[in-house]
């Protein structure tokens, strides 16, 4: 099969971009002909270029032809469009269409439903602009970037295409990263039976870790949203602390310095290879993931399943749904530190139970989350695209842009 990976990438590199890079190189290794088509953010360092990105996110001539050139040199039997916002826009999916190549999307955020892709304003879960025509609230909120203006330029986009229906008529197969993110792409109108789910994965597995360093372990990026406010406040509130490495950076940093400086059972490594999160992975005692909005599929999830690391999470969104509440892991209420502190006691206080989960974690990785399972999969979805291209619904006329 010939695959035409699409990815716009963003300015600090994240999961996405991984994930794109993992699929493309598992295809390539099956054998399949992809090529990856990526374009940046890094040439957009002025206002005056933020403004200009902005009206081309909702058309952009350049990249309509940049993809039309690409799909007459290379001929693919799919295109698979990562993330499109906001230098390659919709222009993309029409010039796809019109070629009658059929267009597998990956909705690893929620960037078609909300403005903010996610779900989040005012430093909790908010869902105003869900299956509204135009996400007004947004605006009004400056939900994008902290930015009325910049916020209106995605609405106008969102607005103008869900008009059009873009989504609808182009895209052969949505690819949802858990039933509930799935949900939510229906109640925002997404066609039902476009939608498969398909988790992220991890390749190489790494094996089962010792879980002997006797630590908790936070990855991801040092925001809000992340609930680092809760991890740190737990932390302050527990009688016998256990050691907490924090690995990663961002915007809350130096409130982790300052926790870090102050007390000595919290160590703050900032940012580290995939590598050296894979070995701490390996030897932490369970993973915490407090997060106070609606993750998509943290790949960290899967990396912390493959070594067989329990993981202390929200409940809240997807990860409610991955993580099993007292088999492979602990959930607690979401911004609620009292609740996290008692959870990291008790898996540290009862160590046969933590083993148990240990392996129930790593089962659940070998079911699930394997490069061979994830590529049994999306090749389903990708011969379901290219047979429902071939249907007489999908010769309708093209849209009107």
């Amino acid at each position: 099969m010939r695959i035409l990976f699409v990815h716009n990438r963003y300015q600090q590199a994240g999961g996405e971009d991984v994930v794109v890079h993992a699929e493309s190189s598992l295809l390539a290794r099956m054998g399949h002909n992809i090529e990856l088509w990526e374009e940046n953010n890094d040439a957009i360092l002025s206002r005056l270029d933020a403004v200009k990105t902005g009206v081309q996110s909702v058309y952009s001539f350049r990249q309509a032809g940049k993809i039309r050139e690409r799909i007459r040199r290379f001929d693919p039997d799919v295109v698979h469009i990562h993330n499109f916002f906001p230098r390659l826009s919709p222009s993309i999916h029409f010039a796809c269409f019109r070629a009658g190549i059929p267009i597998v999307q990956s909705l690893h955020n929620f960037r078609l439903l909300c403005p903010a892709a996610t779900f989040q304003g005012g430093g909790k879960v908010c869902e105003e602009c869900l299956g509204k025509s135009v996400p007004w609230p947004s605006v009004e909120n400056g939900c994008y970037r902290n930015s009325r203006a910049a916020s209106a330029a995605v609405a106008i986009m969102l607005s103008v295409h869900r008009a059009l229906g873009t989504w609808r008529r182009s895209v052969s197969r949505f690819i949802a990263l858990t039933e509930f993110a799935r949900d939510r792409f229906i109640a925002g109108g997404l066609p039902t039976e476009k939608i498969s789910v398909k988790s992220n994965f991890v390749e190489p597995d790494p094996g089962i870790g010792s879980g002997g360093g006797n630590y908790a372990l936070f990855v991801g990026r040092l925001a809000e949203e992340k609930g680092i406010g809760t991890l740190l406040a737990a932390w302050n509130r527990l009688s016998i602390k256990p050691r907490l490495k924090i690995i990663g950076d961002g915007p809350l940093a130096p409130d982790v310095a300052k926790a870090a400086a102050t007390h000595p059972e919290i160590e703050w490594l900032g940012s580290r290879s995939r590598e050296e999160v894979s070995r701490a992975m390996a030897e932490a005692g369970v993973l915490i993931l407090p997060s106070t909005w609606y993750e998509g599929f943290p790949l960290v999830v899967a990396e912390a399943f493959a070594a067989g690391l329990p993981i202390i999470a929200s409940r809240i969104g997807g990860v409610a749904e991955v993580v099993s509440d007292g088999h492979t892991g602990l959930l607690v209420s979401p911004g609620n530190p009292d609740e996290l502190g008692n959870a990291v006691s008790r898996a540290f206080s009862h160590r046969e139970e933590l083993q148990l989960m240990r392996f129930q974690a790593r089962s659940e990785f070998e079911r699930k989350y394997t490069a061979e399972v994830n590529y049994a999969r999306i090749m389903t979805i990708y011969t379901a695209a290219i047979e429902s291209c071939l249907t007489p619904v999908q010769l309708c006329q093209s849209p009107a842009i």
